[in-house]
């Protein structure tokens, strides 16, 4: 239960962090969509690990294989299903844990729900299952492309550093310090969807927006989303936060965008800006109190490989699961009237 993500267009993950591998399975994708190999790879390599000091050093190429779905670069309108093929997993570090909660981790949740666990990395609830939904997000980008919809995501905040948009040298050393202590940081990341169309999202309960808190919110420590002003429309009057309507050549456009470009679970034709909240990782080499699997009290030191910021590697992540919901909807609304 729980791996299956979206209505018309559907994907499936499966795999575990120190498995064979990691793969989606991706079905109600139209037929002649047309996209490559490489294509889906450029995404996948835009979150793979190992590629600096400020991310996991674990050494995984994730080269995708694609088994079905596809011929000749075009889609076929069968399940597509792709694959990739863990090569460094490494679960001598979690031998001396498997019996300890991580504090912050879903160890001890899936351990009361499932009465059983992949301790190795933390299997499906790790974040290697999210190269699965990035791969699933190339094909869905492809079909926005058809749409001239754009999606970009960015970091805003990384610890106490904030900004439009982040680079790498302005949160470089808020990595580097919490790393060097064997702790980790939190982090914010921003979204944008440009040129989407009116009328996308389906009342009551399948709301664009609603929709979009979901995927976005199934990103692995993902603890906060807004859409638009978010919170701070709590202290505003509604004379401050409407946005006025007024026609532009001949099109409706609203003079404001406090809303985030969402109304009423409906698009309407402005920039759709969303922000999700990152926590700081949970695996962390600081030594910290928990109990193991018998409720004894012990100490826990978490050794091995992981991103000291997940919100770094997070941004194609988050654009992957917008482009999901965003093609969901665009199959969604050409059923909506005759």
């Amino acid at each position: 239960m729980g791996n299956t993500f979206g209505k018309i267009f559907r994907i499936t993950t499966f795999g575990e962090s120190h498995g064979a591998g990691v793969g989606v399975v991706i079905d109600g994708c139209p037929a002649g969509l047309k996209i490559t190999k490489e294509e889906i790879q450029i995404e996948l390599d835009r979150r793979r690990p190992g590629k600096s000091k400020l991310v996991s050093e674990r050494k995984e190429k994730d080269k995708v294989e694609i088994l079905s779905g596809i011929f000749e670069n075009k889609t076929l309108g069968s399940p597509i299903a792709l694959l990739v093929h863990n090569e460094d997993a490494d679960a001598k570090s979690y031998e001396d844990i498997k019996n300890k909660y991580r504090p912050g981790h879903a160890d001890f949740v899936y351990d009361a729900k499932f009465g059983f666990r992949d301790y190795r990395g933390g299997g499906r609830a790790s974040a290697r299952e999210t190269l699965a939904r990035v791969a699933a997000g190339a094909i869905a980008k492809a079909l926005l492309r058809k749409m001239d919809v754009k999606v970009e995501a960015y970091l805003v905040q990384v610890g106490k550093i904030k900004k439009s948009r982040l680079k790498i040298e302005d949160y470089k050393d808020e990595i580097e310090n919490a790393k060097s202590n064997g702790d980790s940081v939190g982090g914010i990341v921003g979204v944008v969807i440009k040129n989407l169309p009116v009328g996308l999202g389906e009342p009551v309960f399948d709301k664009l927006s609603a929709d979009l808190a979901k995927a976005l919110v199934s990103i692995p420590a993902v603890k906060g989303f807004e859409i638009g002003d978010g919170f701070a429309c709590a202290e505003k009057f509604g004379s401050e936060n409407n946005d006025e309507l007024e026609k532009v050549d001949g099109q409706i456009h609203t003079k404001t965008n406090h809303a985030g470009g969402i109304v009423g679970g409906v698009s309407n034709g402005e920039d759709i800006v969303l922000r999700i909240a990152f926590k700081p990782t949970s695996s962390i080499v600081k030594t910290q109190k928990t109990v193991d699997k018998d409720g004894n009290e012990v100490e826990i030191s978490v050794q091995g490989r992981h991103d000291p910021c997940i919100a770094v590697r997070a941004v194609p992540v988050a654009e992957a699961m917008v482009a999901l919901v965003l093609a969901d909807h665009y199959l969604l609304n050409k059923i909506s009237r005759i």
